[in-house]
Formats: C-alpha cells, structure tokens, sequence
C-alpha cells in the first residue's frame, strides 16, 4: 500500500473512530446516569482545597473513559473479524489489528482499562479504602503486574533490549530494559491519573500525545500502530466534546490509567520513549508537582503548592477552570512539537 494510501487509511479510521463514539455516548451517558455512577467528592477534611473547588461536581457520572477504550476495541475486533473471518476484501484496509505491532498495546489497554473500571466502581459505591476504591498501594500492585506482563513480553517475546536516545544513538541496556518498561508504563499511568482533575485537561492532553506518537509510528513505517494511535485520537476527540467545561462525564480511573498504560507501551514500541516527557510535558509537571510537595511536606512540615496536582494550585490562585485546562494544552502542545522536532532531528 502506498504511502498516499496509508495517510488516507489513518485518517478514515480516525475520523471513523470519532463518529463512533460520537454516536454511542448517548447510550454511555445514559447508562452512567441510569445507574447514578456519580464521582464522590471527599470530605473527610484531607483535602479540603480540593472539596471547597470542586463540590459542584459531585454526582457527575464517572468513568466516561469507557467510551474511548472500548470503541478502539470493538473497532479492532469488528474490522479484524470482517477482514479475516468472513474475508470481506473491502474492508482490509481498515484493518488494523495484527500480532506484531498493535496486540500487545490493545491487551495492555484493555487489561488496565479493566482495572480501572474496577476501581471506578468500588469508589462510586463506596467500597474500599477511604472515600471507596482500590488502596493506593493495592493498585500499584496491580498495575506494576500489568507491565510485568509487558515488559517481559517485550524483552523476551519480541527481543526488545535496545534504548535510542536521539542524538546520541543506540544503547542495548539487556536486562535493564525490564525494570525501565515497568518504570514508564506505571509512571505514565498514575501520572495520567493525576492530570485527570479538571475537566477536559487529560482529554486534551492524551488527544495531542496520541496524535504524535501516531505520527512517530507512521513515519517509522509502523502503520498499524499509526492506526491505533489515530483510533485512539480519534475517540478522545469525542470524549472531549462531552468532557469540556462543564463536563457531562468524567474520564475516570477506566480511562486515565487504561490510557496511560497504552501511551507508555506505544512509546516503547517506537522506541521513543526517550521524548515520552516532552510530547507528556503536562504529565510529568503534574507528577513532579505531587512529589514536591509531599517531599517538603514530610521533611519540613510546608507546602510548596496551595493545592496539588499542579492544576488545582491554579485554581486556588483564582484562576478558572477554563483558563488552567487550555494554557496546559498549550504547554502540552509545545512540549509535543518540541518532542517531535528532537525525536526526528535525533535519527
């Protein structure tokens, strides 16, 4: 297939993808107000920055990060099973499932999406740690299994061992490729998480990170994992259509840590996760952001931040919610164009 068809094929199922969740977020909506998946705002005196910005909110449906995991993979699974199964010529090209390249990212999706739904769910009905769901330390458990099972299949099932910083090269690290995968993938997810405070911020952000690995795999060649990367995209572009102020649901655990996982694993396969921190600029300053402040508040005793993440310091400041999420997307896009200058500038 030529390259002018490939770019034809990439944005169809983009663009396919976003008309898909489009029209099935009135039966998600629904079914997440049917069912009262209300996100619970704490306020139990912990945080109470945090409860004083964001009591309004309480009883938006959650876990509206379903909508973009699960029309990546019924679209995978519907034009797999139409292409292989029943042999239908037409619809090859849409196709974009294989073992190679996009297995591992969906069963990585999936996996922790389902985690995560899991955790949504215990929090919704109050079940669990404080406030409801999973124990922080149960869910790194959890998740570090996840990319266990990652990065034991990239380094001894596909004989990744090899990390390429740009500018300087190649770097074959063997076994040290073990503890880095599992590293990133839990990093990028908790990290994912976190920047799921505002509404539309985490959809922004994923939606411009996911387009430019996508970029990254097309150029490298990688045309089915371009693919997904644009499925992805594409059905964050219509997550956000609903999660922009004021959100009609929240992502949630579900989507935050399902889709961080698969960003990392993405950045893996590309070799690229060296400007995995510039194209998720927002993402790191948002987790550094959390470590600053937990680190002055042990050893002395002070905040650093009003608030954090880093974005409800902002909105303690005064600061709308609109402002703080749309000047983090220009961060993010600056940090993506500059992550993508230096990862093709570098081979």
């Amino acid at each position: 297939m030529a390259i002018f068809d490939q770019i034809i094929r990439v944005f169809t199922l983009s663009a396919l993808s976003f008309v898909t969740a489009i029209l099935l977020t009135p039966l998600l909506s629904g079914l997440l107000y049917k069912y009262k998946a209300g996100k619970q705002i704490r306020a139990d005196g912990d945080t109470p920055v945090f409860t004083k910005l964001h009591s309004k909110k309480a009883g938006t449906p959650t876990m509206g990060g379903i909508l973009v995991w699960f029309t990546t993979i019924a679209l995978a699974f519907l034009f797999w099973f139409l292409d292989r199964v029943l042999n239908l010529e037409i619809f090859h090209p849409l196709n974009f499932f294989t073992r190679q390249q996009t297995l591992l990212p969906l069963g990585a999706l999936l996996a922790s999406s389902m985690l995560g739904f899991i955790d949504d769910y215990l929090g919704i009905r109050g079940i669990g740690g404080k406030g409801g769901g999973l124990r922080i330390r149960f869910k790194l458990v959890l998740y570090t299994m996840v990319a266990v099972v990652g990065a034991w299949w990239f380094y001894y099932k596909l004989g990744f061992d090899t990390l390429h910083i740009p500018g300087f090269g190649d770097f074959v690290i063997g076994a040290w490729y073990l503890p880095l995968f599992i590293f990133i993938v839990v990093a990028t997810s908790f990290s994912v998480n976190e920047t799921d405070g505002l509404d539309g911020l985490a959809g922004g952000v994923l939606t411009i990170a996911f387009f430019s690995f996508g970029l990254i795999a097309f150029l490298q060649g990688r045309f089915e994992l371009a693919a997904l990367s644009g499925v992805i995209g594409g059905s964050l572009l219509a997550f956000l259509w609903f999660n922009i102020y004021p959100a009609r649901f929240f992502m949630g655990d579900t989507g935050a840590m399902g889709l961080g996982t698969v960003l990392a694993v993405i950045a893996f396969l590309t070799n690229s996760v060296a400007v995995l921190p510039l194209i998720g600029l927002v993402l790191v300053i948002e987790s550094l952001s959390v470590m600053i402040q937990l680190t002055s508040r042990k050893l002395f005793k002070k905040k650093v931040f009003i608030s954090t993440p880093l974005h409800h310091h902002f909105e303690a400041l005064g600061w709308p919610e609109t402002k703080v999420t749309m000047r983090f997307w220009v961060i993010s896009a600056v940090g993506a164009v500059v992550g993508l200058a230096v990862n093709l500038i570098g081979r």
